[in-house]
């Protein structure tokens, strides 16, 4: 593993964060179906849907595919919305407080390249709808992460499994004194159930 240093830190961190049986029980879906792929000798392909694709699902989907590098699964992990917005810039900052590295191009709706690792091909992410031509057309899973995108999509063309894995929207926070620290807070959130999720699934798969 070439992680950056204090990407590498929080990841070995997560082993002592508690989390709730509750929110282990809407994992299990997710794990169930990478293990279901992956003893097929399949890419197991993630989709991470909210509506405008600026916060939860772009964390999920970058810490997604940090834990398939980390854990060394066969996993590719996508993000969409509903609607085109652009890639929240405050959940920018709280993945560069991370410690990614990251740079971006264009100005309207900024296309970012996140590197999370020495010799790694770095993810790229910006906000797009779910079906955009960078996405999967079949043989995916798709993750709803907010209450509207799950409410509203009741169908995605091609998924194998429809799977839903809320999460509170920081958005709320915006202009408050409190927008960085929640930020971070539901970036370490996501990134550590995807953790538990991922190091179940390396588990199952070695058996």
């Amino acid at each position: 593993m070439h992680l950056f240093p204090e990407i590498d830190h929080t990841f070995k961190s997560f082993r002592k964060r508690a989390i709730s049986a509750e929110r282990k029980s809407l994992l299990e879906p997710i794990i169930e179906y990478m293990v279901t792929q992956i003893s097929k000798e399949k890419i197991a392909k993630l989709n991470f849907i909210c509506t405008h694709n600026s916060r939860r699902s772009q964390f999920s989907q970058i810490w997604a595919q940090v834990a398939a590098y980390y854990f060394n699964l066969p996993v590719e992990s996508y993000s969409g919305g509903v609607e085109v917005t652009e890639f929240n810039a405050r959940a920018v900052e709280a993945l560069q407080r991370a410690g990614f590295e990251i740079k971006s191009t264009g100005d309207n709706n900024p296309i970012y390249e996140l590197s999370f690792a020495k010799k790694e091909k770095p993810i790229v992410a910006f906000s797009k709808v779910f079906d955009d031509e960078s996405n999967p057309k079949s043989s995916f899973a798709a993750i709803m992460t907010c209450d509207h995108a799950d409410e509203t999509c009741p169908f995605i063309p091609g998924c194998e499994a429809r799977i839903p894995l809320r999460f509170e929207d920081p958005k709320k926070f915006d202009e408050t004194p409190l927008e960085s620290k929640m930020y971070s807070e539901r970036s370490q959130e996501i990134a550590s159930e995807l953790f538990f999720a991922f190091e179940q699934v390396q588990k199952l798969v070695k058996k």
